[in-house]
C-alpha cells in the first residue's frame, strides 16, 4: 500500500524527468502522451486510494523515512492519506488531466510544447506533495514548488517583456506570505517541538482557546495564505497571472494553486478554532476580498480578468466559510468551484482560440450558433458560479451563507450582496461574449471556429461535473445525506468538539434565506439580460471619461498604482541612490583606493631592488643591528 502511495507523485516527476531534460528530443507525439498520461495514471491510483479508504473505513498507512534529525529537530519525509488529502487528490489529479488534456489542443502550434509539459507536470507534482505532506516542512516544499511552477508558467512566453514581470510579480508577492508559513512553522516547533500534524494537533486540544501562542501561528499560517490564495492585500499578482497560456490560468489560478491556502487552513482546523482572534481577521479578509473583487470584476473587459477577479472573489466566499467554522462548506465549495471555474476558464480559452487571440469582450459577440459546445458548457459553468440550483454551485455557496447566518448576520448580507454581484457579472460576461452581433473584425469572424474534441471534450467533462457535483453533499433539508460532510467528520471531528454549541438552524429559516439569496440572484440576471442583450449594450473604451463609481471600479480601486507609489517607485529610488552614491562613490572608491594604493606601494617599494650584492649585505647588516637595539630597549 505504500508504493501505491508513491506512486501517485511520481508518475509527474517522471513525466517532467524526462520531458524536461529530453525536451528538445522527444517527438511531439510522445511529449503528448507523457504529460497527458503520467497525470492520468496519478488520478487512476488516487481513485484506487480513494476507494480502499472509503470501504475499509481506515486511513491508508503513508510513505515515510527518516528526513531532517538535528538534536531535537526530528522531521520525517511522510505522507498523509485521509479523507482531506484524498479530496485534494482527486481534484488535482482528475481535474488536472483534463486540462493537460485541453493542451494538446490549445498548445498544438506553440514550439515550446514539450516544455510546457514539463513545467505542468511538475506543476502537479508539487501540488500533490503538498496535499500529501503528513507535516509542515513537506507541505512547504510543495508549497514552494508551486510558486516556482506559476513563476515558470506564468511567464512562458518569456519574450514578452510584460510577461516576465507579472512571472516576477507573481513570485515576489507569494515570498511575501511564504516568510509568514515559514516563521509560524518556526513557531510551531518552538511550541510543540514537532513539525507533524497528528503530534501538533494532539497537543493543540489540551490548550485553551485564546492562547497566545496558538494567535500567533495561525495569524503567521493565515500570512501564507494570504499570498498564496491572492486574498487582500496580497491579492495583485493573480490578475496579472493571465499572461500565461490559459490552461495554465485554469490549472493553477482557478482548480489548484489557489486554493493550497484555503487546503492548509482547513488542514490546520484544530488550530484555527483554538484562535478565535484569527477566525475574526480570516473572516474580515474574506469578505472583504470577496466584496472588493467582485466589484471588480463588473468593469472588466478582459474575459480572462473577469474570471481572474471572479476567483479571487470565490476564494473570498472560502475564507468566510472557514472564518466560522464551515470547514465541510469551505472544502466543498473548493471542489464546485475547481470544476465550474476550470470549465470557464478553458471555455474563455476556446473563445480565444476560435478569435485568433482576441480577448477584449468589447470585440465579441454572438458567437452562440459558431461556436455551440463553447456555449453551452460556458452557461453551465455560469449558472453554477451564480448559485441558480439545481447546479453544484449553488449547493456549496448556500452551505457557506447558512453557516455565516448562524454566525453574524451583518456578516451574511454582505455575502450576499457579494453572491448578487457575482451573477451579475457573470451574466454580463456571457451575454456580451454569446448574444446579440458579432462586434469583432471581419478576419476574426472569418477565423471563427469551433475547437477541436480534444479540447470540447474536457469542457463537456468538467460542465457535467459542475452541474451534478452538488450530488457530494446534498443537505438535509433536500433529504440529502451530506455525503460530503460525513466523509470529511474524521479530519474535523476536534475543531467539531470545540464549536458543538452552535443551534442548527431551522429548517423554515433555510427556505426563507434560500430564498431571498435566489430572488436577488434571479434579478442580478434580469439585470444583466436587460441590459447587455434586450438594449444594445454601450461599452466604451477604457480611456472615456465615466462617473467616478465606474471609473474607479474600472481602474481596479488603482491598487496597483498605490502600490507602485508606495513601495515600488521608493524601493527603486532607494536602489538607484544605493547604486549611484553608496556603490559607486563610496564603497568603489575606497575599494579602487585600496588597489590603488597597492600598485603605488609596489611601483615605490620595487626601486629598492636594485640587484647590488653589497646594498643587500648592507640593508642586512642594518637589519641586525635594528632588532639588537630594539632587543635592548625592551
Amino acid at each position: 500500500m505504500t508504493l501505491i502511495v508513491l506512486l501517485i507523485p511520481l508518475f509527474p516527476l517522471l513525466g517532467f524527468l524526462v520531458l524536461g531534460l529530453g525536451f528538445r528530443a522527444v517527438p511531439k507525439k510522445w511529449a503528448t502522451v507523457i504529460g497527458t498520461g503520467t497525470v492520468l495514471l496519478s488520478f487512476i491510483v488516487s481513485m484506487v486510494v480513494a476507494f480502499n479508504l472509503r470501504y475499509f473505513a481506515a486511513t491508508l498507512p503513508g510513505f515515510s523515512f527518516d528526513w531532517i534529525s538535528i538534536g531535537p529537530l526530528k522531521i520525517p519525509f511522510a505522507f498523509l492519506i485521509d479523507p482531506l488529502s484524498v479530496v485534494m487528490l482527486l481534484i488535482v489529479t482528475g481535474v488536472g488531466f483534463l486540462i493537460h488534456l485541453y493542451s494538446v489542443g490549445y498548445m498544438k502550434e506553440d514550439p515550446g510544447y514539450n516544455r510546457f509539459f514539463a513545467y505542468m507536470n511538475l506543476f502537479v507534482f508539487f501540488m500533490l506533495l503538498l496535499v500529501l505532506g503528513a507535516n509542515y516542512p513537506v507541505m512547504f516544499i510543495g508549497w514552494e514548488g508551486v510558486g516556482l511552477c506559476s513563476y515558470l508558467l506564468i511567464g512562458f512566453w518569456f519574450k514578452n517583456r510584460e510577461y516576465n514581470n507579472a512571472a516576477k510579480k507573481a513570485f515576489i508577492m507569494n515570498r511575501i506570505g511564504d516568510l509568514g508559513f515559514l516563521l509560524g512553522m518556526f513557531l510551531i516547533f518552538n511550541t510543540f517541538g514537532s513539525m507533524s500534524f497528528g503530534q501538533v494537533f494532539a497537543q493543540a486540544k489540551s490548550m485553551p482557546a485564546g492562547s497566545p501562542a496558538i494567535v500567533a501561528i495561525t495569524l503567521l499560517l493565515f500570512v501564507g495564505a494570504v499570498g498564496k490564495s491572492a486574498q487582500i492585500p496580497l491579492y495583485t499578482w493573480l490578475p496579472d497571472a493571465m499572461a500565461g497560456p490559459t490552461p495554465v490560468s485554469a490549472l493553477i489560478h482557478a482548480a489548484t494553486m489557489v486554493t493550497a491556502g484555503v487546503y492548509m487552513i482547513a488542514r490546520s482546523n484544530i488550530l484555527y478554532v483554538l484562535a478565535p482572534a484569527t477566525m475574526t481577521v480570516i473572516g474580515i479578509t474574506g469578505l472583504a476580498t470577496a466584496l472588493f473583487a467582485a466589484s471588480i470584476a463588473i468593469f472588466q473587459n478582459d474575459i480572462k480578468k473577469v474570471l481572474a477577479y471572479s476567483t479571487i472573489s470565490q476564494l473570498g466566499y472560502m475564507f468566510v466559510g472557514l472564518s466560522v467554522g464551515a470547514f465541510t462548506g469551505a472544502m466543498f465549495h473548493l471542489t464546485t468551484h475547481a470544476f465550474f471555474k476550470a470549465l470557464l476558464f478553458l471555455g474563455a480559452g476556446s473563445v480565444i482560440h476560435a478569435l485568433g487571440g482576441e480577448q477584449d469582450i468589447r470585440n465579441m459577440g454572438g458567437l452562440r450558433s459558431r461556436l455551440p459546445k463553447t456555449y453551452w458548457t460556458f452557461l453551465i459553468g455560469t449558472i453554477a458560479i451564480a448559485g441558480i440550483p439545481p447546479l453544484s454551485g449553488f449547493f456549496s455557496k448556500d452551505e457557506i451563507l447558512l453557516h455565516v447566518f448562524e454566525y453574524s448576520w451583518p456578516m451574511w448580507k454582505f455575502a450576499v450582496a457579494g453572491s448578487l454581484m457575482t451573477a451579475f457579472y457573470m451574466f454580463r460576461l456571457l451575454f456580451l461574449v454569446f448574444f446579440r452581433d458579432f462586434r469583432g473584425t471581419e478576419a476574426q469572424q472569418h477565423h471563427m471556429h469551433e475547437s477541436p474534441p480534444v479540447m470540447t471534450t474536457p469542457l463537456i467533462i468538467l460542465a457535467i461535473l459542475a452541474a451534478v457535483g452538488g450530488v457530494l453533499n446534498i443537505p438535509e433539508i433536500f433529504d440529502g445525506g451530506s455525503r460530503l460532510s460525513a466523509f470529511l467528520a474524521p479530519v474535523f471531528a476536534d475543531a467539531a468538539a470545540v464549536t458543538a454549541h452552535q443551534v442548527p438552524l431551522p429548517h423554515s429559516t433555510e427556505w426563507l434565506l434560500m430564498g431571498i439569496t435566489l430572488a436577488g440572484v434571479a434579478g442580478m440576471v434580469l439585470w444583466a439580460f436587460n441590459r447587455y442583450v434586450r438594449k444594445q449594450p454601450v461599452l466604451l473604451p477604457d480611456s472615456a471619461r465615466r462617473s467616478f463609481i465606474p471609473n474607479l471600479l474600472t481602474k481596479k480601486y488603482y491598487i496597483d498604482e498605490l502600490y507602485d507609489f508606495i513601495i515600488v517607485k521608493p524601493l527603486d529610488r532607494l536602489s538607484t541612490f544605493l547604486h549611484d552614491v553608496v556603490e559607486i562613490r563610496f564603497i568603489d572608491r575606497i575599494v579602487n583606493g585600496v588597489g590603488n594604493m597597492v600598485v603605488w606601494t609596489g611601483n615605490t617599494v620595487r626601486f629598492i631592488q636594485t640587484g647590488n650584492v653589497g646594498f643587500y649585505m648592507f640593508i642586512m647588516i642594518l637589519g641586525i643591528i635594528l632588532i639588537l637595539f630594539l632587543n635592548i630597549l625592551i
